[in-house]
């Protein structure tokens, strides 16, 4: 994978409302992933790291598709926070929307659909 197109792989938008600052990742899966639909170990570790939460929150949330922020087990990836990540598929495009509960981080992840971690059609 070129550098190039290693940065562009989401974008961060930091959005601040009077006392409130938000920090949302907006991402696409696919951006993450080889064909082979693995993500590529010889991705920086920051990056891989971002790819394996995003993933870990698709494989979690499509097990039971919550239509509302519904909790999770799953801790923030960001440094020194101890909150837990809620999320819930939105509308009809499918994304999963995911939150911290204790810092301002949230995102959205698209392109997930048919992954390795979507759970919506696996056998039980």
């Amino acid at each position: 994978m070129p550098a190039v197109l290693r940065l562009q792989v989401f974008s961060i938008l930091n959005l601040t409302d009077f006392n409130h600052s938000i920090t949302m990742y907006i991402s696409n899966m696919q951006h993450f992933l080889e064909e082979s639909g693995n993500i590529p170990r010889q991705m920086p570790k920051e990056a891989r790291e971002l790819a394996s939460f995003m993933a870990l929150v698709v494989d979690t949330t499509t097990k039971s598709c919550p239509q509302t922020l519904t909790s999770t087990d799953i801790r923030c990836f960001q440094k020194g926070c101890q909150g837990m990540i809620k999320s819930e598929i939105l509308g009809k495009k499918d994304d999963v929307h995911w939150v911290c509960n204790k810092c301002p981080n949230e995102g959205v992840i698209s392109e997930w659909q048919k992954t390795k971690w979507d759970n919506r059609q696996k056998p039980k």
